[in-house]
């Protein structure tokens, strides 16, 4: 694990996130559905959006690109569709499940740890790095 990104920088790509996906998608939903309450669109979209992105795009969500920092896998691997879901889905049950508390304790987790990793990143093997993704080079 090289060159971790601490809770600044990832904070500043979530609300990247937010403004530039979040944002649209809700006004979008909302001309669909014709309401604010209905989320179920908005909440769909954006969990494609937080899975299957990052897989097609070498671990960058769009704020994270912005900012310079990318989801990469502990052991080296390429980020999967299965990894993405870990981190996302079992990653946010548990903060749900926890009321929140165990959000704290990752932000806290990433703030304080060298290696920066949150509960989310436990779970799925994962941590967040400014490193560039390695190129592979096709020899023909």
């Amino acid at each position: 694990m090289n060159r971790p990104a601490g809770f600044w920088v990832r904070l500043g790509a979530a609300i990247l996130d937010g403004l530039i996906i979040g944002v649209p998608l809700a006004i979008i939903s909302y001309l669909i559905t014709g309401n604010t309450e209905d989320n179920a669109f908005t909440s769909s979209v954006n969990l494609l959006y937080s899975v299957l992105v990052p897989v097609v795009w070498s671990g960058y969500t769009v704020g994270k690109k912005i900012v310079g920092v990318r989801i990469a896998k502990v052991n080296g691997e390429k980020i999967g569709f299965g990894t993405m879901l870990l981190r996302t889905l079992v990653g946010g049950l548990v903060y749900v499940l926890t009321l929140g508390l165990a959000a704290i304790v990752s932000a806290f987790m990433v703030g304080i740890r060298q290696d920066k990793r949150a509960i989310h990143d436990f779970i799925a093997g994962t941590y967040v790095t400014y490193e560039k993704p390695n190129e592979i080079q096709y020899e023909q």
